[in-house]
């Protein structure tokens, strides 16, 4: 779905959403209260100028809107893979953000993700996956990287992989197995308003991705492992 039509469907046509190249910002009205919009477009590689964009965005909302709710709009390849951002320190600045949503958080503002297109790699992590809940249309794309690119990292043969993406969603890309593992709360179809009022006030403030996964049968060893790892003396 276009950013434009999601945006009017969410908000109207006189959303004010804005875009600046591959960053999408504005502020909005929902239910009569404030709501910042923060996102990116057109599978937009995420890089040192881009990473640092949307963090001033969020460091302006909890400093002239404190408690303001904040809406992550996400379409991205990825990280930028280009040398330049390598040297300017791609890794610190996509901490940065990822630190600034955390913050965000702490000080009450409810950061909920939305991947509307496609959400891939160090992209989706530094953004929608600290939010206190991410969301994905049922069309949307996610995945940390293909099968092809699995099987060079991990040396398995691909016929392998594919073998076991069938009854294993680590191991597969695509919407649904996010959500099977907890990293996608749930998808918003039909009525997207009503979708994101439910989100605003019933998404969890703790994490509960561990033990969703192990509900839905996705991840069926990550919530014991981390209690057990709590319940260490």
């Amino acid at each position: 779905m276009a950013w434009q039509t999601l945006a009017s469907q969410l908000f109207g046509t006189d959303h004010g959403i804005q875009r600046d190249g591959d960053v999408l910002r504005g502020e909005v009205e929902f239910d009569g209260e404030p709501l910042t919009v923060i996102g990116t477009t057109d599978h937009a590689p995420i890089g040192v100028q881009l990473a640092l964009a949307q963090a001033r965005a969020v460091l302006d909302t909890m400093t002239q809107h404190p408690g303001r709710a904040i809406l992550l709009l996400i379409d991205t390849q990825g990280q930028q893979l280009r040398r330049r951002d390598e040297l300017l320190g791609i890794n610190r600045a996509m901490a940065h953000l990822g630190m600034t949503l955390d913050l965000a958080r702490r000080r009450g503002h409810r950061v909920i993700g939305l991947v509307y297109d496609q959400a891939l790699s160090g992209g989706f992590i530094t953004s929608g996956l600290i939010a206190d809940a991410c969301y994905a249309l049922p069309e949307a794309e996610i995945r940390v990287m293909r099968i092809p690119a699995m099987a060079r990292v991990t040396k398995l043969p691909e016929a392998r992989l594919a073998e076991l993406s069938q009854s294993n969603p680590v191991f597969a890309p695509g919407v649904g197995n996010y959500v099977a593992m907890g990293g996608v709360r749930g998808l918003w179809q039909g009525d997207l308003p009503a979708a994101l009022r439910d989100a605003l006030a019933n998404a969890p403030v703790q994490d509960e991705r561990a033990a969703d996964g192990q509900q839905r049968g996705g991840r069926r060893m990550a919530a014991p492992v981390v209690q057990r790892v709590l319940d260490a003396p």
